[in-house]
């Protein structure tokens, strides 16, 4: 049965697709640069745009691109289209990237059109999974369209293969100049993480299946958006049955740490930076010592210095040596497989899970004021 899904499909498929990708950009290397260099300088704020998952991919990334440049904002399209002046005036200079799977969400083409009018000098680069979408469509000597694999276009109502993709394409361009020398770390990423997926599959699969009613993602830095993105999968794909919620390790200690419960799923998303883990470690401990859980799981690139009582499953995946720009997505696949088997534990379709009407693979009813 799971073979026959999309969910599944598009959730296996993200290692070899991420080779495809980096092949893809490898190839347009030349085009890419030549655009950057005419209509891009350091006086251009960097925009990282898209609406619901899309838009965590900008979270992550404003963080784990920040050693690139540090002039780069994540703002939602969903925030853009309701007030744009709020972030853009005529003194602006504005590189917008936006991320779509689709590129038919109201959002999508209304943010291009809303920030072209609000900015004084805008410079567009698309991401974008679907070669017939209308942002695809959309032309100008100012606008740059990078389109994905097309299985990157998922089936299901769930973002899986797009949301990973996306995310690694935006870093390769970040990283144009270099791209070559990066071929490595794409290669480790999609091996180390295929190998992941197939030894710790059957494990995440078991505790799917156990009887929680909330879920909470904690990351660190990038990782705290890949959190973000995560809680997402496992909410929408049991369609609202399980609630839930994310969080940076410490800032969860200031009151939200009340949602803890004996119903609840504990997913710690850990930093690769010793330091940032002895923070995290230290809260993993001290929930362990206070509460009673459903389950909690530990993913990690090396096994931390932290006792195995502390959690029910430890996913190692391995990295070494790879940037958070390229890493940070490594952690992604334990979220999405959890969705996907609760989804099925639950009696849901993972490929259209939302038997309750309230969501969409592409959202409807936004009426735009432009």
């Amino acid at each position: 049965m799971t073979q026959e899904l999309h969910t599944y499909r598009e959730i296996r498929q993200q290692p070899q697709v991420w080779v495809k990708a980096y092949d893809t950009i490898l190839a347009r290397k030349a085009e890419i640069q030549s655009f950057l260099h005419a209509n891009f300088n350091e006086d251009y704020t960097i925009v990282l745009t898209g609406a619901g998952t899309s838009a965590y991919i900008g979270d992550a990334l404003e963080l784990a691109l920040s050693k690139i440049n540090r002039g780069v904002r994540a703002i939602a399209t969903t925030d853009i289209i309701t007030d744009p002046g709020i972030y853009f005036d005529s003194s602006s200079k504005v590189l917008l990237v936006s991320f779509a799977r689709s590129g038919n969400s109201p959002e999508s083409v209304g943010t291009v059109k809303a920030v072209e009018k609000a900015a004084g000098k805008v410079v567009h680069i698309f991401i974008t999974c679907n070669e017939n979408g209308e942002l695809a469509r959309m032309k100008g000597d100012n606008i740059l369209t990078i389109l994905l694999p097309p299985e990157t276009n998922d089936l299901s109502l769930a973002m899986t293969s797009s949301y990973s993709t996306m995310l690694l394409v935006c870093s390769m361009i970040a990283r144009i100049d270099h791209i070559e020398e990066d071929g490595d770390s794409i290669r480790q990423l999609s091996s180390c993480v295929k190998a992941a997926m197939d030894k710790y599959e059957d494990a995440i699969r078991e505790i799917a299946g156990r009887d929680f009613t909330r879920a909470i993602f904690l990351g660190s830095g990038p990782l705290k958006g890949v959190a973000e993105e995560s809680r997402l999968k496992l909410q929408e794909l049991t369609d609202g049955a399980v609630m839930c919620t994310f969080d940076s390790f410490l800032g969860f200690r200031h009151g939200p740490k009340a949602l803890v419960n004996p119903e609840s799923l504990l997913v710690y998303l850990l930093s690769s930076n010793p330091d940032v883990q002895r923070y995290e470690l230290d809260l993993i401990r001290q929930i362990k010592s206070n509460n009673n859980v459903k389950a909690s799981i530990v993913i990690c690139q090396q096994k931390p210095a932290l006792e195995e009582e502390c959690y029910d499953l430890c996913v190692e995946i391995g990295l070494k040596g790879v940037q958070d720009y390229y890493a940070c997505v490594s952690h992604i696949f334990v979220g999405q497989l959890l969705g996907y088997y609760k989804s099925l534990a639950t009696g849901l379709c993972p490929d259209s899970p939302s038997v309750s009407g309230n969501i969409s693979r592409v959202v409807e009813g936004v009426k735009l004021y432009i």
